[in-house]
């Protein structure tokens, strides 16, 4: 095999890994916040960037858009479409936080957590917030880019397909 050739037959392997992982950033990320609605509405309400009411039918929403998201993305079904959700939705995470660091506000993103504003002493970690979500984006542009992958329902469907 040339190593052309080998290059071609990793990639749906290494899109199968940013497939997975991806899937258990939304599964966990959703499953940690579904159990407490109101804390994700309080959570989006922290950022100060809607009305209260919009903000809890936005934090009651999240988790359950992240958990859907995270088993399309389990199951290998629509996965460029599912991407490409991913990646915006990443998109208004990463502003949402630009936003709260550039305002100064004192908060906990609420990603894998209830969130909130934070307590006395307590520093938010903006930059690596801001990072790591950059890093999830990237691994949702790979699928956008090349959504083939191993153990998906997409392969099932479309064997034979090129993508």
């Amino acid at each position: 095999m040339t190593e052309t050739a080998q290059r071609v037959a990793a990639w749906p392997w290494i899109s199968t890994v940013a497939r997975l992982g991806l899937a258990a950033v939304w599964l966990i990320a959703g499953g940690l916040k579904v159990g407490d609605l109101a804390a994700s509405g309080r959570a989006v309400n922290a950022y100060r960037l809607m009305p209260f009411e919009a903000a809890q039918v936005v934090g009651a929403v999240q988790p359950l858009v992240e958990i859907a998201l995270g088993l399309l993305l389990l199951i290998g079904l629509s996965v460029r479409l599912t991407a490409v959700l991913s990646a915006l939705l990443l998109v208004v995470f990463i502003a949402g936080i630009v936003s709260a660091w550039a305002r100064g506000l004192q908060i906990d993103c609420g990603c894998f957590s209830k969130g909130g504003d934070l307590g006395a002493g307590q520093s938010p970690a903006y930059g690596w917030e801001v990072t790591r979500d950059v890093g999830f984006l990237a691994l949702a542009g790979l699928l956008v880019w090349r959504p083939r992958t191993r153990f998906s329902l997409d392969g099932l469907l479309m064997r034979g397909r090129d993508e």
